[in-house]
């Protein structure tokens, strides 16, 4: 199997002011391949780092790719330092000098002279147009190996690779029929330890898997990659042990590979014909955010309401203002009436009602912060879960959210919760 390196350059990565969506694209799209990644560096605008970078891409995998340090300044030092390090000399390309100035012409710029070293490649070096900027990419075979790099802005690096790297991969490595096989199952509720202790026997006996447990805002991705004889091997492997993993997850998995929790609810809502209301405390709107993210979500969603105040929930959800007095705004009553007054004004099939206290304030030894009440509501039952989430506000409100969307999930897919 194919063995690839992502580097990317850029002090600002390092400082944490920016974040390197280039190596998870990168990675995203060179596991689609069927090549593995097995080693990523980041460094800095540094002379020294950036060689050492290269020189241990290169002892450790057969593709060495990197993003960033293309341009005309004088930290931009990735092309000349990856040429010295595979040994090669560069040279002045007319026509890329020539590229350059019709560039800046067209924008009725003179071009600086620094420019010009963008112009510099290898003469065996396949050079990458750049549809959306100045700096060209380049691909490079040398022996055994293959150098590929790309200019550091997401949009120009990412319509490189796919416009003209891709290819040449597929070409060079014979990638059209890759030999392994990946599937990512997401779940929703068990935590990252409780889903591996549920999976401990399948991934301490994967069968020619591997197998990785990734935790993202509540939701636990299990990445199976399967390596066979051929892709048909592969893909056999790859069901056996994802068909394993899905038994044991049960109920829990609600979706595949680029599928999204709210996806997912919104496509079961179309097919069954079903329309949702959502109101909201504690999430503040995040909730209806999640769903109107999508296009077409009116044919759906009815609307929502932020119900902030007592005042709000009982002026327009009903909410009687002796539950509030007895029970509290973050209380099993109040979310029930909560979702039945908002079913009741939507004529909506189903309602969602979530209350709760984010933090870091307004907890309590009998009510903390992170105690949120979700209710599902629909016009023959009200289901209401309590729930103890631990995180900062932002993480409340997401875990609060994404429940919500859960339990509807578990209503239209399996009839209840």
């Amino acid at each position: 199997m194919l063995h690839a390196c992502i580097v990317s350059t850029g002090t600002e990565l390092l400082l944490g002011s920016t974040v390197d969506s280039n190596c998870m694209f990168l990675s995203q799209e060179l596991n689609h391949l069927g090549v593995r990644v097995i080693a990523r560096f980041t460094v800095g605008d540094n002379r020294e780092q950036i060689k050492n970078a290269f020189i241990n891409g290169f002892k450790l995998a057969d593709l060495v790719i990197c993003s960033g340090g293309l341009g005309p300044t004088f930290d931009d030092l990735t092309k000349e330092i990856a040429c010295e390090v595979a040994g090669c000399q560069m040279e002045l390309v007319e026509e890329e000098v020539k590229h350059l100035q019709e560039y800046f012409a067209r924008r009725k710029r003179k071009m600086p002279e620094a420019n010009l070293k963008q112009a510099l490649f290898p003469r065996e070096a396949i050079i990458l147009k750049n549809a959306k900027g100045t700096a060209p990419g380049m691909y490079l075979k040398k022996d055994d190996k293959v150098l590929v790099l790309l200019p550091g802005p997401p949009r120009e690096m990412q319509a490189m690779y796919m416009q003209e790297v891709e290819s040449l991969l597929k070409r060079d490595f014979n990638l059209d029929e890759k030999q392994s096989a990946n599937c990512t199952i997401k779940v929703m509720g068990p935590g990252e330890s409780q889903v591996d202790e549920m999976l401990m026997d399948i991934i301490n006996e994967p069968r020619g898997c591997s197998i990785v447990l990734l935790a993202h805002e509540g939701e636990v991705h299990i990445k199976v990659t399967a390596e066979g004889e051929n892709s048909s091997h592969s893909k056999q492997v790859l069901r056996e042990i994802s068909g394993r993993i899905e038994s044991t997850m049960d109920r829990y998995v609600f979706g595949y590979d680029d599928e999204t929790l709210a996806g997912v609810v919104a496509q079961l809502l179309l097919t069954k014909g079903k329309r949702l209301a959502v109101v909201e405390s504690c999430s503040g709107g995040l909730l209806a955010q999640m769903i109107t993210d999508l296009p077409g979500s009116s044919r759906y969603f009815w609307g929502s309401v932020t119900s902030y105040s007592n005042e709000a929930k009982v002026r327009f959800l009903g909410v009687k203002e002796e539950t509030l007095e007895s029970y509290g705004a973050v209380s099993r009553e109040t979310a029930e009436e909560m979702a039945r007054g908002i079913l009741s004004k939507s004529g909506c099939d189903f309602s969602l009602a979530i209350t709760g206290i984010a933090g870091p304030d307004g907890g309590t030894v009998e009510k903390p912060v992170g105690l949120v009440y979700i209710a599902l509501a629909a016009k023959d039952f009200c289901t209401v879960k309590e729930m103890h989430f631990a995180g900062g506000r932002e993480a409340v409100r997401m875990l609060s959210a994404k429940t919500a969307l859960d339990m509807l999930r578990r209503q239209l897919q399996y009839g209840g919760i």
